[in-house]
């Protein structure tokens, strides 16, 4: 055989703005200038490229698919600048069949082919089944007499549409992609990713889109295989880029490979990303926290200004009569650290005003979660206010632990417009302020030794409610996102009145999670469009 001449493939892993179709078709252009300046015959950009994912329920209007055809004719003569480069753009197109997942390759200001998606996920925080009817038949085309096979991301799961593509003819595999992050998630990637490469014998080119959508963050981290599964490049997590690699007789050539980064590491750089792109995407000019003194406030903070810059946070430090020294102390140490602007607000006299306004409703009763709640609805309508006059939105500082069990108040410290940390269990919120001290110690040491209190009435903690922590997130873990029954985790050694306990908490406070602001997914299971259990339930095992 005579071998057919190399090339080079650039990869766009971006960040496209859902709904901002011309926005996105820019970062497409603007890529393929590059790519065409670097000499690439191919461009790879992401599923859904053109309009961002998951689009949701905008692909049930005709107004949206009509502007997609509309901004897509217009990229393909935009394209036709860059004679010598295809461009694979990612786009919804209505179809004879219906509604159709689409890659197209553009080249010389022509759609010279188009993929449609074969498998529709409709699992985790997937529903494209409620918007797609899936194809069935390959897409391959050519470049310089290569035959390249064109699949799109939850095919690759599955080892059929790779096969077909080879079964055509296919010599190289790309991929692209619109995946979520979450714990582990590169690991199974590249998995997957490596067993198509066993079956088919073809290298394989993966590219992921980057940045947050609501709840979602996708990570990038995009990658290529040799022919024999080994890593041809690898792209950083939580980064715009654009990068090259050879095709070479018959297989990648390797290029640059990028260092996997620790867990707490991905994980806190899913959390800033999360944060920036929610704010800067939807327009707000900065947050509000509430600060405790507290490690969930801290790590908030943190994240906030990475996120934002310090001169975009307001702190709130708003204390009662239950508030330690301490706690006041170690607020104004890490908003100093941090250089955000920092306020006290005592609420003292609110509360006061408040408890003798129900003086009389309450005669005779005992004391209890009632008070505590008012001090913690006083604390979210000032922060409310707050947000309503300087636009800027409040960011939440309840974590999954307390999500789960219910250990938070409605309309009190639940009230905000961003989880930020909804889906971090308390032992990873430690976790993550050490992984942030490493960078620089802003967080004051003394937040992460002492006993976690509510401080909402004396000499309050956790643990006088809550089983310990680490036991805590463990049950959440087995009951919540790995579905073991009460039964199975006692048997994996955990206290029965323990297990009992979280797993009653878990069901009763699922109306409370309803009404709670989204945040940002991390694990694979989290309480929102992957938590789907009826609040009038009656099973509980």
């Amino acid at each position: 055989m005579i071998p057919m001449p190399p090339f080079f493939i650039a990869l766009s892993q971006s960040n496209p703005v859902l709904g901002d179709l011309s926005k996105n078709a820019d970062l497409i252009a603007k890529a393929a200038q590059l790519a065409s300046a670097k000499g690439a015959k191919l461009l790879l950009t992401p599923e859904l490229s053109l309009t961002g994912y998951p689009p949701e329920d905008l692909l049930l209007r005709d107004a949206f698919i009509q502007a997609v055809d509309q901004q897509l004719a217009l990229l393909t003569k935009t394209l036709a600048a860059y004679p010598d480069l295809r461009v694979i753009v990612g786009h919804p197109k209505r179809t004879a069949a219906g509604l159709q997942n689409m890659a197209s390759v553009l080249y010389r200001g022509e759609i010279i082919t188009s993929y449609a998606k074969q498998k529709l996920p409709n699992h985790e925080v997937f529903d494209e089944v409620r918007y797609f009817v899936p194809g069935a038949d390959p897409c391959i085309f050519e470049i310089d007499g290569t035959k390249v096979g064109l699949i799109i991301c939850e095919d690759a799961w599955h080892a059929s549409a790779a096969a077909q593509a080879k079964h055509h003819g296919a010599e190289l595999l790309v991929i692209p992609n619109a995946s979520p992050y979450h714990l582990e998630k590169q690991s199974l990637r590249e998995d997957v990713a490596k067993a198509r490469v066993l079956e088919t014998g073809l290298p394989l080119i993966y590219l992921n889109a980057v940045g947050g959508q609501d709840e979602l963050v996708f990570d990038g981290a995009s990658f290529a295989l040799s022919k024999t599964a080994q890593l041809a490049l690898a792209m950083p997590h939580f980064q715009e880029g654009l990068a090259f690699i050879e095709y070479k007789n018959s297989d990648l050539v390797k290029a640059d490979v990028t260092e996997s980064s620790s867990i707490e590491a991905q994980v806190y750089d899913a959390l800033v990303l999360g944060v920036k792109d929610y704010l800067g995407k939807n327009g707000f000019p900065g947050a509000i926290i509430g600060l405790s003194g507290g490690v969930d406030s801290a790590l908030v903070l943190a994240i906030a200004v990475d996120a934002l810059g310090a001169d975009k946070v307001r702190a709130v430090m708003m204390p009662s009569r239950y508030t330690a020294d301490i706690s006041w102390i170690d607020a104004k140490q890490m908003a100093d650290n941090l250089g955000v602007q920092y306020d006290e607000i005592t609420i003292a006299p609110m509360v006061d005003a408040f408890d003798g306004a129900l003086a009389n409703e309450f005669k005779g009763l005992p004391v209890d979660a009632t008070e505590e709640n008012i001090q913690a609805r006083v604390r979210g309508t000032l922060l409310m206010a707050m947000s309503n006059k300087s636009g800027r939105i409040v960011l939440t500082t309840g974590n999954k632990s307390e999500m789960a069990v219910g250990y938070c108040t409605l309309y009190g410290d639940m009230a905000g417009g961003f989880a930020v940390i909804k889906d971090i269990a308390k032992t990873l919120v430690y976790r993550l302020c050490h992984y942030r001290n490493s960078i620089a110690p802003v967080i004051p040491e003394r937040i992460l030794t002492r006993a976690p209190s509510a401080e909402l009435r004396p000499d309050q903690k956790d643990q006088d409610s809550l089983p310990e922590y680490d036991i805590l997130d463990a049950i959440l873990g087995l009951y919540m996102e790995q579905d073991e029954s009460i039964e199975t985790i006692i048997a994996k050694g955990y206290r029965p009145e323990d297990v009992e306990k979280v797993t009653r908490l878990i069901k009763i406070n699922e109306y409370k999670r309803r009404q709670a602001p989204i945040g940002v997914r991390i694990t694979q299971r989290a309480f929102g469009r992957d938590w789907r259990y009826p609040i009038t339930n009656k099973f509980r095992a």
